[in-house]
């Protein structure tokens, strides 16, 4: 069936302009239709649109009181997944729904609502993805309105290796409740294990919305259109696609050794090109774009915690309705380089060891921050010796946790490929060399070995609509590699908009990454301006943040002109960038420190400046 033959419903436009989009999608297939509808976004985010869940036929669900809005802010999609997911049970059950992103969300409708679902990651140390940024801001501030009439609920999800554990999901809860809304069911905190938690508070609030909303203002569920494209469905972290490794390069020069928080040293620091098949597939990727990868843990790592616990790893292990070999579970199945609170508790529980235990106490949280940085599971294991079976050592572990890697590519000249750049993890701790999982997992392989994989789409990282917008791009180190895609797709499509990049690394002759490909890039014309900053090769350590202050007025008349601006990289990177883009725009704008901020604000509410940290 031809896009134009699809039913859709009564359109707002004028005769003449519906039968030219008509001729305009007539033999469009998904892909073409589904970056249509993103581009049409795109020029429409100076327009607000109702937000109202559209029923079939073209009635929108126009009052706040008969509708179900759920509203997210995710980093790495896992709360954007959870809150589809809500949405599609509260849509079967027939409810009137609207599901946002959280830069979507209009502020001003807050006071009008009647029943809000809040699904929300905490990036980083307590910080909000950067997606709901603005709206936290603002339910937080003096603007947000009393909210009496609100009933809501909040799913937080988190990452509990770090301190603050879904403090952004905690801070909105307290927040809406202080505002005077009502609270239907306690914060839930989801770990990695997202649906342990999960599963039992959808359910329980797509009950609380039938009862709220009443049975009167619930649609057929058949009369409800999807609210969501979705993409990748054929594969997924559960389900991978097994792309072959068609080749594997190291970037990186010369090796080279260096102090790191005093305690260790990084050993042969390798970065590797990755190039993956996806033909056959049916798998599709836009520049910006990450790459789920679903490793196995090294045996070098399953072997270390053997040896530590004296277990057996043949010995079966019946968990969560599944019997397997010891080994295979901590192979495949569990988590062996990231460290937990609940297993610290449950460490300090088995071993008696009264100073762990008094370290999970808040007063310690910074000492506690030290050992997620700085411990992997093994390094527990010895640190605090305790009497373990198998089955309780496998319930005490979180279950593995894919990795996301972000493109390195542009299918636009790859074709059937996704490239990936990869940073090969591996240092000196405790007495024992140590290993990052999925960077192991990946450099071990030979070439034609098969790699479970998925796309994780990241709809806020994307190049722009408008190709004759130019692009400033900051990306140190592996945070590089989503520009590499951007800047081959600038190019294969003919964007008139110049590309600038900002690149930074430790050592120019060992950490120059893609060097001839850039050489290249700037003799096409294809890369405009690139700067670079190498810290190590000189007495006074220089990064990026130094060449955005030299070029401020370059960089502050760029994005006057409309320019968008992009960061990749390490979330302590993204925070000194932030900083040094702050001190640049008050700069240029007369020194108004509190006008910048509203200026980078700003920026990032267009979609005109977008990060990708991690």
């Amino acid at each position: 069936m031809t896009a134009a033959a699809a039913t859709v419903p009564p359109s707002p436009l004028p005769e003449d302009r519906r039968v030219l989009l008509t001729r305009l999608v007539d033999g469009l297939d998904g892909n073409s239709l589904w970056w249509l509808s993103g581009f049409a976004a795109g020029l429409a985010q100076g327009h607000p649109p109702p937000s109202l869940a559209v029923i079939a036929g073209g009635q929108p669900a126009t009052q706040a009181a008969g509708r179900l809005t759920i509203v997210y802010g995710s980093q790495t999609g896992n709360a954007r997944r959870a809150a589809e997911q809500l949405a599609g049970d509260a849509e079967a059950a027939g409810l009137a729904v609207r599901l946002l992103r959280a830069d979507a969300y209009p502020t001003r409708e807050l006071a009008g609502e009647r029943l809000l679902y809040l699904v929300i990651s905490t990036q980083g140390e307590g910080d909000p993805p950067d997606d709901a940024i603005g709206l936290v801001e603002f339910i937080a501030g003096r603007r947000a309105p009393k909210l009496p009439d609100l009933k809501y609920a909040v799913l937080g999800l988190g990452d509990s290796s770090y301190a603050d554990f879904c403090g952004i999901g905690r801070k909105l809860d307290a927040r809406l409740a202080e505002l005077g809304a009502q609270r239907l069911q306690p914060l839930a905190e989801a770990d990695l294990d997202i649906d342990t938690v999960a599963t039992p508070w959808r359910t329980r609030a797509v009950a609380d919305a039938r009862q709220t909303l009443g049975e009167s203002a619930a649609a057929p569920a058949s009369n409800v259109t999807p609210l969501r494209h979705a993409q990748n469905t054929t594969h997924s972290a559960q389900h991978p696609f097994h792309a072959e490794l068609l080749a594997r390069q190291l970037l990186s020069g010369r090796d080279f050794k260096g102090p790191a928080y005093g305690h260790y040293g990084r050993i042969d620091k390798r970065v590797h090109h990755v190039e993956l098949s996806l033909e056959g597939s049916g798998l599709h990727y836009e520049p910006g774009d990450a790459l789920g990868i679903v490793h196995r843990n090294p045996p070098p790592l399953v072997d270390a915690i053997l040896a530590a616990t004296g277990l057996d790893g043949d010995a079966a292990v019946s968990h969560d309705g599944h019997t397997r070999p010891l080994a295979q579970w901590l192979g495949e199945h569990r988590e062996l380089t990231r460290i937990s609170r609940p297993l610290l508790a449950t460490v300090a529980e088995r071993s008696g060891n009264a100073d762990l235990a008094g370290l999970l106490e808040p007063a310690r949280a910074a000492e506690l921050a030290a050992v997620f940085a700085d411990h992997q599971l093994v390094d527990v294991l010895h640190r605090w010796p305790a009497s373990w079976d198998a089955a309780a050592l496998v319930a005490a572990l979180r279950p593995a946790a894919h990795r996301l890697y972000s493109i390195a590519s542009s299918r636009k000249r790859v074709g059937e490929e996704v490239h990936l750049t990869v940073d090969e993890l591996a240092y000196d701790a405790h007495g024992r060399a140590h290993v990052g999982a999925a960077s192991a997992f990946l450099a071990a392989l030979e070439e034609g070995a098969p790699v479970p994989v998925f796309i994780e789409p990241n709809e806020r990282f994307r190049v722009p609509a408008d190709a004759g917008r130019d692009i400033i791009m900051i990306g140190p180190g592996t945070g590089v590699a989503p520009f590499r895609g951007f800047v081959q797709e600038r190019a294969e499509t003919g964007a008139a908009g110049r590309n600038w990049l900002f690149f930074g690394a430790r050592h120019f002759n060992s950490d120059f990454l893609y060097q001839v490909e850039w050489q290249e890039a700037l003799q096409k014309k294809e890369l405009h301006r690139l700067d670079l900053a190498f810290s190590r090769d000189q007495a006074r350590k220089i990064h990026v943040q130094q060449r955005l202050r030299e070029q401020g007025r370059d960089l502050y008349d760029w994005l006057q002109g409309g320019a968008h601006l992009y960061v990749c990289g390490a979330i302590g990177m993204g925070k000194d960038v932030h900083a040094a883009l702050l001190e640049v725009v008050a700069a240029h704008n007369g020194g108004d420190a509190e006008a910048a901020a509203d200026y980078l604000s700003t920026l990032q509410r267009e979609g005109r400046y977008a990060r990708d940290v991690y």
